[in-house]
């Protein structure tokens, strides 16, 4: 086979890899459950673009596996909204968006505070990463996403929807976050829109939370993996899940 002929084949190839490897947008993917799900989903031969704050923690991070797919990993913080357009761009660029998962979260102040003295301005600053951020990177995203029969994955909390006692700010950013998710679902019927509790987990926010305490009984953040991979891959509804509760059923699609 001659040289030109044989660049065409390999051109012919790469866009059929480009056309049919699915690809996903993880925030907050440097450490915890974002970086657990993004190692999972890239050993599966998902194309990847991760982001986190901390450019040396989410390059460093993204470096210990080797994938199938590819990973593009972009420093900066979703409520920022130049990031936001450059995290779904980089997705366009690999042909197609199968799935937004909106991970990055913010504990704000730690020890987190009653509501009597939580600052206004920290409670601000946990909505715009913890509700608008989310919504808006959905916008950029919705026309890729609804091209390719995609998912958006909101990751929740209990502290959603029980009462526990200095989890004010947080919890109704992740109350509202819900609710924007239950209505973003039926303004989309042909869109799966997903907010899932992964549970208590061994994280770096979960210790933030509970400072000085030792929170080494709680499970690793690979164990509600599964869970939201049984969402991202499978056929379920639109609706709230528990991605421990999904794992424990072994329900894969």
């Amino acid at each position: 086979m001659g040289l030109v002929a044989e660049a065409r084949r390999r051109a012919c190839a790469y866009r059929r890899r480009m056309d049919t490897t699915r690809t996903a947008i993880v925030t907050g993917a440097s450490r915890g459950l974002g970086l657990a799900l993004a190692r999972d989903l890239a050993a599966r031969g998902w194309n990847l673009v991760v982001d986190a704050r901390d450019e040396s923690a989410l390059r460093a991070a993204h470096a210990t596996f080797a994938v199938p797919g590819r990973t593009t990993a972009l420093p900066g913080d979703v409520a920022d909204p130049g990031h936001r357009r450059d995290l779904v761009a980089a997705a366009e660029r690999t042909g197609r968006l199968d799935a937004l998962v909106n991970n990055a979260s913010a504990l704000g102040p730690s020890p987190m505070p009653p509501l009597a003295r939580l600052n206004p301005a920290d409670l601000e600053a946990i909505l715009r990463t913890n509700l608008i951020a989310p919504l808006a990177l959905a916008q950029e995203a919705l026309p890729l996403l609804e091209a390719h029969d995609g998912r958006i994955l909101n990751i929740t909390s209990d502290a959603a929807v029980e009462g526990y006692e200095g989890w004010g700010g947080y919890g109704a950013s992740k109350a509202a976050l819900e609710q924007l998710s239950n209505i973003l679902a039926a303004e989309h019927p042909d869109l799966r829109v997903y907010w899932v509790d992964p549970g208590d987990m061994r994280t770096q926010m979960h210790q933030d939370a509970f400072p000085g305490e030792d929170i080494s009984d709680r499970p690793l953040p690979e164990e509600s993996v599964p869970g939201l991979v049984a969402l991202i891959e499978g056929d379920h509804p639109s609706g709230r899940y528990q991605a421990r509760a999904l794992a424990a059923a072994g329900v894969a699609g």
